[in-house]
């Protein structure tokens, strides 16, 4: 059973536990998010602070304190559960898992949901990701990428492309070129020249990668993870959890950094 499978398993059984969590969960991001200076909270936790969050082509992103809104009473065992299945469900710490990189064992799991024909999902992959290498190397930070894809079938193609990269241990090295290949504005279409090029220059298999790439098993993956986003109330690109926190947009590197220590510190 190929890395994909197996994910594409793991994903169909947690589908159901996802959605009968999300009312609670989305309510516990924001109440935790409001206490604790986060920069946004779901758009669809209407009982809760809300916030819009303005990114611009170049990364650079508002990044408002929520505005107090009526929330739902939790109790202190309820926050507890939700705290533990962002931090020990959400996270899947698989070895193997192409589509992750930094150590299994990270003190803090950056969850980010991203479509590949969004344009600041390309602003923050090319200007933000590199700058938390720095986290990854130390053994802070492990970064689990999932797709959410939202911009119709282009989106689904560009996907599986990354995914067929990734059987051949090179995900975030084709996402990185596929990224700086597209423009940084708009919705562009992913052209087979253009993905076959990427191919040629990370020296992959091309006859393997054209096979996998045509697999249906890359197609369900993605779909899978689109619809585990659904079901937490995710539905816009790009979204990240970083341990129990939540961020919506690219915001600017130094939340991101500022968010990867806070969580750090409270893992110890």
């Amino acid at each position: 059973m190929s890395t994909q499978e197996r994910s594409l398993k793991t994903y169909k059984a947690t589908i159901v536990a996802l959605a009968a969590a999300v009312v609670v969960l989305l309510a516990v991001i924001a109440q935790m998010a409001s206490s604790r200076g986060a920069t946004a909270a779901p758009a669809q936790a209407t009982a809760t602070a809300t916030v819009t969050v303005t990114a611009t082509p170049d990364g650079a992103g508002a990044a408002p304190a929520p505005e107090p809104t009526t929330r739902p009473s939790l109790s202190d065992e309820e926050i507890a559960e939700q705290e533990r299945f962002l931090l020990e469900t959400l996270p899947k710490r698989q070895a193997d898992d192409p589509l992750a990189k930094g150590a299994v064992d990270a003190k803090v799991v950056l969850t980010e949901w991203a479509d590949y024909r969004c344009p600041f999902c390309s602003v923050w992959a090319e200007e933000t990701l590199p700058q938390l290498a720095k986290f990854i190397d130390d053994g802070t930070l492990r970064i689990e990428f999932r797709d959410l894809a939202i911009f119709g079938d282009e989106s689904i193609k560009a996907a599986t492309a990354a995914r067929a990269a990734g059987n051949q241990g090179k995900y975030f090295e084709f996402q990185h070129a596929l990224f700086a290949a597209l423009p940084n504005q708009g919705h562009p279409d992913i052209e087979d020249a253009v993905v076959m090029g990427i191919v040629e220059e990370l020296g992959l298999d091309a006859a393997k990668f054209q096979t996998d790439w045509a697999d249906p098993a890359l197609e369900e993956a993605v779909m899978a993870d689109s619809a585990e986003a659904g079901a937490m109330g995710v539905s816009s690109t790009p979204s990240f959890v970083i341990g129990t926190q939540f961020i919506s947009g690219a915001q600017p590197l130094e939340v991101f950094e500022q968010i990867i220590a806070e969580q750090a510190a409270q893992r110890g």
